[in-house]
């Protein structure tokens, strides 16, 4: 039997949410040496211009997020983006909601950036669309990061 994939905007601040974060720090840490938490706020998508995201299967359980912040005007950018190992297609889904909300908010582009040396994200986001940019904010100057820009059709 298909498992659907439920997306919901949901507090970043839950069990589920806090969980799947936690998860993704982990594996970043294995991959890149850093969980990637000192890169990401809570509150930065709390706000009107902002969301997180939480798939979840057929019976509820949380499988992967994604959150969106505003970066500068028109530019909205893609923070935790996870989905649990042994999944399928929760990291597209994710994704694409993301994009969506994106657009629907106005935003002309979405960045986004993850670490040269995970290259399973580096060919994920590239294989949707996205373009590599020069290194934007606290990633100017940081020869182990790559940034990424979608710009989105309204």
């Amino acid at each position: 039997m298909m498992t659907t994939i439920q997306l919901a905007i949901e507090d970043p601040g839950a069990a589920d949410s806090v969980a799947l974060m936690d998860e993704l720090s982990t594996a970043l840490e294995a991959i890149t040496g850093d969980g990637g938490r000192s890169s990401f706020d809570v509150e930065d998508v709390r706000g009107p211009m902002a969301c997180f995201v939480v798939a979840r299967d057929d019976l509820g359980a949380a499988l992967g997020c994604g959150a969106l912040r505003p970066l500068e005007p028109g530019v909205a950018e893609i923070k935790r983006m996870y989905a649990r190992h042994g999944t399928s297609g929760v990291g597209s889904a994710v994704l694409r909601y993301l994009e969506e909300e994106a657009a629907a908010l106005g935003y002309q582009a979405i960045w986004l950036e993850t670490r040269l040396v995970n290259r399973r994200a580096v060919d994920f986001y590239e294989a949707r669309g996205y373009q590599r940019i020069a290194n934007y904010g606290k990633y100017i100057g940081n020869p182990l990061a790559v940034c990424f820009e979608k710009q989105l059709t309204v």
